[in-house]
């Protein structure tokens, strides 16, 4: 099988392109000009002007924005009016490209986020429990219960070993070391600090002249530095996303020192979760199929599918106000562009694409785990399971439209297709198959 782009180009399908969206004075600015330069010369983007940024996004959209701004510029509510922006250019509720936001405590740092080498991820640490069958090897400490760790060593099985009681030197340490590819967290968080301990006391991490640094319960202090490349996914945190219009936060000294080049976090304190726990649904329960920044955009689609059902009575009224509030408060730090992957792992679910006329593909779902095939991997954290299978296409100005004879409730829209998940009490058929074609 053909992979998917290159049956799209055969089809005469090519992707739109990307493009850089930049305040004037940011663009105005020398050091920031050359961050804006990076991008346009990885990527061959065009720049647009934040001030007239949705008009012309509608007349030419693009796949892929990359979102270039300084730490003052920034905080919950500039995010959330780019969520709208990325909404905004046609009248389907769903976003209509993927973004990333690149900044930095400086123009330096913002630079080293621009097409970073791609990333296999094959070691998981975490401050919490995650899909350790998913993966080829990873620890993680607990945020519930101190002292107590679990350790999954490449080829083995996932086993339980007693740590300190305080974990704050140990978690610098291993980051320090850069033996993580993709680091995990929950917990209670700020702008400012994190909280390993949940349910018990423990040190605390907070940053210092764009450095994180553990202070113990001893009065040791543990600093992070690492220039290994890393992914961070902080889908449990308050705030920690958040850049609150200065340079001096959490989210800037990952990506200033801790060797974090991509980032998925909160800008406000959180307590429904989709938006966050979700990215683990397709990023690490489905290893290897989802880009990190494309996993974020999946699970933002599934939300704002999730919420039209149940606005219209087909899933919980109740939800609503949940999906509602975690819609426009996650953000993606980091080139959207960036190959942050899973190593391929263990799928409950097989997918092929055929092009079976021009213009028109078959998606095709094949269940590898019987009755488990399409219920949660794991269920840690909140609003976990359930999420749609979603694949993502090359933006097509006009979008996709399903065609008759495809599964049931299957929709489409500009850069996807998703399918309703059945839940784990139905059926299992043998295949599963949509049937899409360019509008």
């Amino acid at each position: 099988m053909l992979r998917l782009a290159s049956l799209l180009l055969a089809a005469g399908l090519a992707a739109a392109d990307s493009a850089v969206v930049v305040s004037r004075a940011t663009r105005a600015d020398p050091a920031w000009a050359g961050v804006i330069d990076a991008l346009v010369k990885a990527h061959g983007s065009r720049v647009v002007e934040l001030e007239s940024a949705e008009a012309e996004l509608r007349a030419d959209p693009p796949a892929r924005v990359a979102w270039v701004a300084r730490p003052e510029e920034l905080g919950a509510e500039a995010v959330r009016r780019f969520h709208g922006l990325a909404r905004g250019l046609d009248a389907d509720p769903y976003p209509d490209f993927r973004w990333g936001l690149v900044t930095g405590r400086t123009a330096d740092d913002a630079r080293r986020l621009v097409a970073p080498a791609p990333l296999v991820i094959r070691a998981v640490g975490a401050s919490t429990a995650f899909a350790a069958a998913c993966v080829e090897e990873g620890w993680w400490f607990d945020e519930f219960r101190a002292g107590e760790r679990w350790v999954k060593a490449r080829g083995g099985e996932t086993v339980r070993s007693d740590g300190a009681k305080d974990s704050t030197a140990d978690i610098a340490l291993l980051l320090s070391q850069g033996r993580a590819d993709l680091w995990i967290t929950s917990g209670h968080a700020t702008e400012h600090n994190w909280e390993p301990g949940f349910r018990y006391r423990n040190g605390v991490f907070v940053h210092q002249d764009g450095v994180v640094v553990g202070k113990a319960l001893d009065g040791s202090r543990h600093p992070v530095r690492n220039e290994r490349p890393m992914l961070y996914l902080a889908v449990g945190n308050c705030l920690i996303g958040n850049v609150p219009g200065k340079p001096d936060c959490m989210a800037l000294a990952y990506l200033a020192t801790a060797g974090v080049r991509g980032m998925v976090g909160y800008t406000v304190p959180t307590w429904f979760g989709y938006a966050g726990w979700g990215v683990l649904d397709y990023f690490v329960e489905q290893p290897g199929r989802f880009a990190a920044n494309e996993a974020w955009h999946a699970n933002l689609i599934a939300l704002d599918w999730r919420l039209g059902e149940a606005r219209v009575g087909r899933a919980p009224a109740a939800e609503a106000r949940g999906l509602d509030f975690d819609r426009d408060v996650t953000v993606y730090l980091g080139d959207p562009a960036w190959e942050a992957r899973m190593a391929p792992g263990p799928l409950r679910w097989r997918e092929t694409v055929a092009e079976t006329a021009p213009g028109e593909l078959t998606w095709t779902l094949e269940p590898l785990a019987g009755a488990r095939t399409f219920a949660p991997v794991n269920t840690n954290g909140s609003q976990r399971g359930g999420r749609p299978p979603v694949l993502l296409l090359p933006r097509h100005a006009a979008g996709w439209e399903v065609l008759p004879g495809s599964a049931a409730g299957a929709v489409a829209g500009d850069d996807f297709a998703l399918l309703p998940n059945p839940g784990p009490d139905a059926p299992v058929p043998e295949r599963v198959t949509v049937r899409l074609r360019r509008r």
